[in-house]
C-alpha cells in the first residue's frame, strides 16, 4: 500500500469513527469518508476488524511520537507535560464523539485478541515512560526517597485511563482531572524540598 492511499484511508477512518461511532461503522463510511470506492478500500483490507486494527497501531505510533520528547527542567515538570500530552487531546480534531468511539471500540478488548494487543502496548508503553520518569526523579531529589516507581506508575496509568472514560462517560472536564494529579504530584510525589515548577 502506498504511503498516500494508507494515510487517506487512516484519515477516513478516523473521520468516520468521529461521525458514525464504532458500533455503526461500516466500510462504505469509511470509503466515503477516505474518498474510495468500498473495492478499493477491500483491496487493503478485507473487513472492517482489520482496518481498525490497522488504525490501533496508527494511533500507537502517533502515542510514541507524542510522549517521546517532554518539556521540564525536573521529573516532577516532565511526569506532568506526559500526564497533560496523554490526558488532553492532542488536536482540536480529537472531539468528544472520536474519544466516545475509542471508549467503545477499548470496550471490546476483553472479547478480542487483536485490540487486546494493542491497547496493552498503549498502556505498557506509558507505564514504561512514567516508571522511567519516577526512577531519575528520586535519584535526583525531586520526589522522595520512598516513592515505589513501580507502584506509582501503575496508579498514574489507571487514574490516566479513569479520568478519559469519566470525561467520555459523564463529562468530568479533563482540566479538572490534570490539576488533581498536579496537586497529588506536588502533595504526595515531591520530595521535601521539591517544587513542581519552581
Amino acid at each position: 500500500m502506498s504511503s498516500d492511499a494508507a494515510a487517506d484511508i487512516m484519515d477516513g477512518t478516523h473521520s468516520a469513527l468521529r461521525t458514525h461511532g464504532y458500533a455503526g461503522l461500516t466500510m462504505q463510511d469509511i470509503a466515503d469518508e477516505a474518498g474510495l470506492s468500498t473495492a478499493a478500500l477491500h483491496y487493503h483490507f478485507d473487513c472492517k476488524h482489520d482496518l481498525l486494527v490497522a488504525f490501533l497501531d496508527r494511533l500507537f505510533e502517533q502515542f510514541e511520537a507524542r510522549i517521546a520528547e517532554l518539556d521540564g527542567d525536573d521529573a516532577a515538570e516532565r511526569l506532568l507535560s506526559l500526564v497533560e500530552t496523554v490526558l488532553l487531546p492532542p488536536t482540536d480534531d480529537d472531539p468528544h464523539e472520536f474519544r466516545t468511539a475509542l471508549l467503545e471500540i477499548e470496550a471490546q478488548a476483553p472479547y478480542d485478541d487483536a485490540f487486546r494487543a494493542r491497547l496493552e502496548r498503549f498502556d505498557e508503553t506509558f507505564t514504561a515512560r512514567v516508571r522511567s520518569i519516577l526512577e531519575t526523579g528520586v535519584e535526583e531529589g525531586t520526589f522522595a526517597a520512598d516513592v515505589d516507581p513501580d507502584e506509582v506508575a501503575s496508579f498514574v496509568v489507571t487514574y490516566v485511563r479513569g479520568a478519559r472514560t469519566q470525561n467520555v462517560a459523564v463529562g468530568t472536564p479533563l482540566d479538572d482531572s490534570l490539576a488533581a494529579f498536579r496537586d497529588y504530584v506536588e502533595g504526595t510525589l515531591l520530595a521535601d524540598d521539591g517544587g513542581a515548577g519552581e
